[in-house]
């Protein structure tokens, strides 16, 4: 399995936020997920903080979706340590893996983007990671997925989110699709499938069948009466 973090703002960035809108829940926002590198399937995501607090939910809740010995890397970020360990326990074999970056020249500095990275260092934290799967990879390529493919996480764009809870519905609603509706290119299936939890390609009418009817109210069915009135007198 491979870990990582993707940042994005509700509201407006930090740095910005009032405190009775941060309050509220603007400021920035992060989303940690776990990546089943053989099938692509994402193991698990949490919308939150990033610091160990959340790391330690995020780890214990793919814990409860893990059966047996895995390995696990992450990039370098000093929250995992324990999250991991009070997680998994001894029994996982996991190693870091932090990027190297270079100083950033006149160009870099003119671009919305990071340094150039010009290596990595691995470091084995627990059991015996196999070097050949260690990697963030999947994970970092699944984060390019969510961002390229909601709009929400498009940098420098108004289509940022403005509530925190509809950031976390529509991040669930995605997951449901990359995992159930979506062919993954190199697979041919769906996650879900290549992971043997689903038979057949999800459509969009199976995931909205997933949400629970909505109990008509009194108000609904007002509304419905006079809407019926206006078609009938039309």
């Amino acid at each position: 399995m491979q870990c990582d973090e993707i940042w994005e703002f509700v509201g407006a960035k930090a740095k910005n936020v009032t405190p009775e809108k941060k309050a509220a829940g603007w400021g920035d926002i992060w989303t940690w997920t776990g990546i089943d590198a053989d099938s692509k399937l994402c193991v698990s995501y949490l919308v939150g903080g990033r610091d160990a607090g959340w790391a330690n939910e995020f780890m214990e809740d793919c814990a409860k979706r893990i059966s047996g010995r895995v390995q696990i890397t992450t990039d370098g970020h000093k929250v995992y340590l324990e999250a991991v360990e009070n997680a998994f326990g001894a029994d996982i074999d996991y190693a870091q893996l932090q990027k190297i970056y270079g100083a950033p020249s006149d160009e870099d500095q003119r671009r919305y983007s990071p340094a150039r990275c010009i290596g990595c260092d691995m470091k084995v934290v627990s059991g015996d990671p196999d070097p050949k799967h260690v990697s963030t990879s999947y994970v970092e390529r699944s984060n390019l997925t969510l961002r390229m493919g909601m709009r929400r996480f498009t940098r420098l764009t108004n289509g940022f989110s403005k509530k925190v809870e509809n950031h976390r519905h529509m991040i669930a609603l995605f997951f449901l699709y990359y995992n159930f509706c979506r062919v993954h290119s190199t697979l041919r299936v769906t996650p879900a499938m290549e992971a043997g939890l689903s038979d057949h390609v999800w459509t969009i009418e199976e995931m909205c069948s997933l949400l629970p009817k909505q109990a008509t109210t009194r108000a609904i069915a007002e509304k419905n009466l006079v809407l019926k009135a206006l078609g009938e007198r039309m």
